[in-house]
C-alpha cells in the first residue's frame, strides 16, 4: 500500500509514454478540446478607436462649449467628416471615432439647445468629459485601437482546455479551424456477476450497474471518447476476452470492481496475463484503497473499486489528470479555501481521506451525510471534496480547508 502522492507521481512519470496526436476541428466542435498550438491574433482589438458609450464625439478642449452636431455615426459605419473646433458627431457605442475627435460626452450629460446644437450639462470640477479622473488620466469614453489585443499577440496558449468563453476569442481572431489534440479513447468495463444493466430489474442478489454510466458521463464532460463495453462476469475467460477487445481499440481501459483481495477479484491476474505492468495496486486512501494502474506500451489500464463513490473519487483524483495529460493539458483543480462549518471526526487515521462536502449560504463547508463508499446519493448533495491527511483524526470548526470542486 503506497501513499496517494507517490502513486500520482508514478502515474505522471509514465504519462510520457503516450505521444500527443493532433487534428483540426471546426470552431463549434472545439468545446472541451485541448489546444495543440498557440493561437495568435491576426488583428488589433479593437481594430480602430471606437466609442465606449453613446454620446457625442468632439475635441477634448471643446467639451465645455456649445457644439454643432455635423454627423451621426452608427456602429459599422465609417465617419465621413472630420471634427473641427466646437463641432461634434453623434456617435453610437462601438462606432468608429471620427478624425479630429479625442473625447466623447455621454448622451446622458448633454442637452439639445437648438436643432443640431448641444451643450454639456455637467460642467464643473470635472471639465474633462464629465467623468471622474483616475490617476490624472480622464476617462474619455473611448476604446483605443489595440488596447485589448495587439496583432501578433498570443490570445490562447497551447494546452488550454477550451471553454465557452474561449470560443468567442477564437472567433474574434478568425480561428474557425481549431488545432487540437486528438480525443483519448477510453473503454469502460464493469466486472461482477452480481451486476445487471440499469434497464433491468435486479433479482434479490443483484444490483444495477451504476459505475459505467457514471464514468461515461465523467469522461464525456472532459472531452474524451467513452465506449461502454459491457459487464464481465466473475469468470477469468470472460473477463480476459472483454479486456483483450478493449485494448485493441482504446488508449485507456477502465475496469470497475474485481480489484480487491476476494476469491473472485480476478482483475490483477488478468491484467498481468495480458502483458500489462502493474505500477501500483493498493493506495493508502479512503475511499478507493484497491485502485490499480497498469501500463503496456502507450496504453493505460485502471482497475477502479466497485463501490460507486470510490470509483467516482479515484477517477477525479487519478484518471482525469492522466487523461488530460495525454491530451496535452495540465489539469489543476481551482484551489478554494473555506472554513469548516462544524468539527469533523473520524475513527481511523491510517489513510488519506476525501470527504464530500456542501458549500453553505454562510460561506462555509458542511460535511454531508455520508455512510461510506457505497453511498452514491451523498455525492448528489455535495459540491466537492475536502481531504483529511494520514495521522489526522479531526478538523476543527472554522479551520480553513481546501475544497476540490467536482
Amino acid at each position: 500500500m503506497i501513499k496517494f502522492e507517490e502513486a500520482y507521481k508514478i502515474m505522471m512519470n509514465h504519462s510520457e509514454r503516450y505521444v500527443l496526436k493532433c487534428e483540426t476541428v471546426d470552431l463549434l466542435k472545439s468545446l472541451n478540446r485541448v489546444l495543440s498550438e498557440d493561437i495568435i491574433s491576426d488583428m488589433n482589438m479593437p481594430p480602430f478607436d471606437k466609442a465606449a458609450m453613446d454620446g457625442y464625439a468632439c475635441r477634448k478642449e471643446d467639451i465645455h462649449n456649445e457644439l454643432e452636431v455635423i454627423e451621426i455615426v452608427a456602429a459599422g459605419q465609417i465617419p465621413q467628416k472630420e471634427i473641427g473646433k466646437n463641432e461634434a458627431a453623434k456617435i453610437m457605442t462601438g462606432a468608429m471615432l471620427p478624425k479630429g475627435a479625442d473625447a466623447i460626452i455621454i448622451v446622458e450629460n448633454t442637452q439639445e439647445i437648438a436643432p443640431n446644437r448641444i451643450k454639456n450639462t455637467k460642467i464643473g470640477k470635472n471639465l474633462n468629459i464629465c467623468q471622474v479622473e483616475i490617476d490624472d488620466k480622464p476617462n474619455l469614453n473611448i476604446c483605443y485601437v489595440g488596447e485589448d489585443v495587439k496583432a501578433g499577440e498570443i490570445v490562447l496558449t497551447k494546452g488550454k482546455l477550451i471553454k465557452p468563453e474561449d470560443i468567442a476569442i477564437l472567433a474574434s481572431v478568425g480561428c474557425v479551424h481549431v488545432p487540437v489534440s486528438k480525443q483519448i479513447r477510453v473503454a469502460i468495463i464493469a466486472t461482477g456477476s452480481e451486476l445487471v444493466e440499469p434497464h433491468q430489474k435486479p433479482l434479490i442478489s443483484q444490483i444495477r450497474n451504476s459505475n459505467s454510466v457514471q464514468l461515461v458521463a465523467q469522461l464525456s464532460a472532459m472531452g474524451a471518447i467513452a465506449s461502454y463495453i459491457g459487464i464481465a462476469d466473475d469468470v477469468e475467460e470472460a473477463t480476459q476476452a472483454i479486456v483483450n477487445k478493449a485494448i485493441s481499440e482504446n488508449d485507456v481501459i477502465l475496469l470497475t470492481g474485481g480489484v480487491s483481495m476476494g476469491d473472485f477479484d480476478l482483475v490483477p491476474a488478468i491484467v498481468e496475463k495480458t502483458g500489462f505492468e502493474i505500477l501500483f495496486h493498493h493506495l493508502a486512501v479512503q475511499p478507493g484503497k484497491p485502485t490499480l494502474l497498469a501500463v503496456k506500451d502507450d496504453k493505460f489500464l485502471f482497475g477502479l473499486p466497485g463501490n460507486p463513490v470510490s470509483a467516482f473519487t479515484q477517477f477525479e483524483l487519478l484518471t482525469k489528470p492522466l487523461i488530460y495529460k495525454m491530451m496535452g493539458h495540465n489539469f489543476e483543480p481551482l484551489p478554494i479555501k473555506m472554513p469548516l462549518a462544524a468539527t469533523y471526526l473520524r475513527k481511523k487515521d491510517n489513510r488519506k481521506s476525501w470527504i464530500p462536502v456542501q458549500i453553505t449560504k454562510n460561506g462555509t463547508v458542511q460535511v454531508v451525510s455520508y455512510h461510506g463508499s457505497a453511498h452514491i446519493n451523498a455525492l448528489s448533495f455535495a459540491h466537492g471534496l475536502i481531504v483529511i491527511e494520514i495521522g489526522q483524526k479531526e478538523i476543527l470548526e472554522g479551520t480553513l480547508v481546501d475544497v476540490r470542486l467536482y
